[in-house]
């Protein structure tokens, strides 16, 4: 053992020393009461053929076209069925559908890591019934408002149409009329890594300016043929489908964006001394946990969510392929999460989006427990035997989540909050590892 390593060791016990008598508070469970409505997954197949029968979708799609339909790199409720059956009824009428990879610069920005993104959604050849493409070449389709060059994959240009499969909800970096939706799925998606970085380099301030702008640019010379958009409920359920015409994009997305955002589950507690996500991961979030939720936002061009002193992040999403995307915004981390980082897999998105704030890392202690412990160690003007904690399993899925008993009087009187469990002690293993993590509920 050299002397490095016998200095790690040491200052790692000594750290280990300072946190390990600052007291853990038990939790109980509580069901969050959001709306419900939803369609449910039989229907969903139906719901879609039910537009696309149309003539004004179904004529657009002739005999011997290649169709290129978008599948991004989100956790989108039934996307495997959705993409499918848009796939199946391009088939049907005589054109040959493919999947092209729309996810900018995830994955690491190459074909190989956004082809192992889209088999961790679920998408697949055998799944969707069709030939799956991930280049990240790009050719230049022309430029925008303002002269700059604008940039699609290679793929979907030379595609005879193409048809924006997406989820609309708002975006976890800035505000406007178009956050995520259709038209940045047109513009960042489509674009590659190429293109989003060229819409990205004003950095998020200009985003809701340049998203339109390049998706205009796009609208009027890449074949798009209509959108087939999904929003979601506050379960993460399909809650409604749309289709829109390749015309109607700009005006019909607005008001959409404005229904998913009153579809948006919250953590029904405002604050919070300490908040614990056991998974991030870009499966959940573009910025790895949504700040829409959690309230972390690594940009100062949006707001809201939970109010929180700290935050422990304990675990990567197998899906988000060793991308650490939202550390940044954490506190502490354990060391299981720092040995699944990759740092080629995380910073390319975050060079592409200008916002590398979300790559900075946290304290990284040895386990769940000493990332929890440091949290509240180091937060100020709290009462640290009754400290309030909020535990998540995920920013996607928050119907269950766990408080702190300091929350009982507050959740009894909740009309939204119904308590499953009376409080208990948070269960680690010898390791110090959460014996639950990422299955509350």
């Amino acid at each position: 053992m050299d002397k490095m390593e016998e200095n790690g060791k040491e200052m790692g016990s000594v750290t280990s020393r300072l946190v390990a008598q600052v007291h853990l508070p038990k939790m109980f469970q509580v069901r969050q009461l959001f709306a419900a409505d939803r369609i449910v997954p039989e229907d969903i197949p139906k719901r879609i053929r039910s537009y696309l029968v149309q003539e004004e979708y179904a004529l657009k799609i002739k005999p011997g076209m290649h169709v290129a339909i978008t599948a991004g790199s989100r956790q989108i409720a039934n996307i495997v069925a959705i993409t499918r059956t848009i796939a199946d009824f391009v088939r049907e009428r005589g054109a040959h559908p493919f999947i092209v990879a729309a996810m900018g610069s995830h994955g690491g920005a190459t074909m190989e890591g956004q082809r192992a993104i889209l088999l961790g959604l679920g998408i697949t050849e055998e799944s969707v019934g069709c030939p799956i493409k991930c280049s990240m070449e790009v050719v230049k389709i022309g430029a925008n408002e303002e002269g700059m060059d604008v940039f699609i994959g290679k793929d979907a240009a030379l595609a005879d149409g193409i048809i924006i499969s997406c989820r609309i909800k708002p975006h976890t970096c800035f505000r406007g009329p178009f956050e995520s939706g259709i038209m940045k799925m047109i513009t960042i998606g489509l674009g590659k890594q190429a293109g989003a970085q060229i819409c990205h380099e004003a950095g998020f301030g200009q985003m809701a300016k340049y998203i339109p702008m390049f998706g205009r640019a796009i609208l009027k010379r890449a074949p798009i043929l209509f959108a087939v958009a999904v929003l979601e409920n506050a379960y993460d359920e399909t809650a409604k489908i749309v289709v829109v015409p390749a015309d109607k994009i700009e005006e019909t997305e607005p008001p959409l964006l404005n229904e998913a955002k009153a579809l948006m589950p919250k953590i029904q507690v405002p604050s919070c001394d300490v908040l614990v996500c056991d998974v991030i991961g870009k499966n959940f979030s573009g910025s790895g946990m949504d700040p829409n939720i959690t309230g972390t936002f690594a940009t100062p061009y949006a707001s809201g969510g939970l109010k929180s002193q700290r935050v422990a992040v304990l675990d990567i999403s197998r899906e988000s392929h060793h991308s650490g995307c939202g550390m940044g915004m954490a506190h502490a981390t354990t060391r299981r999460f720092f040995e699944k980082l990759d740092f080629d897999l995380t910073y390319p998105n975050l060079i592409t989006s200008t916002v590398i704030e979300n790559a900075r890392i946290p304290m990284v202690m040895k386990n769940d427990r000493e990332a929890i412990q440091v949290c509240i160690r180091t937060c100020t003007g709290i009462d640290k035997h009754n400290v309030r904690i909020v535990r998540i399993a995920n920013s996607l899925k928050i119907e269950h989540i766990l408080l702190s008993e300091a929350y009982w009087e507050e959740a009894e009187k909740n009309p939204n909050l119904l308590i499953e469990s009376e409080p208990q002690e948070m269960a680690f293993d010898k390791d110090g590892s959460l014996m639950d993590l990422g299955n509350i509920g």
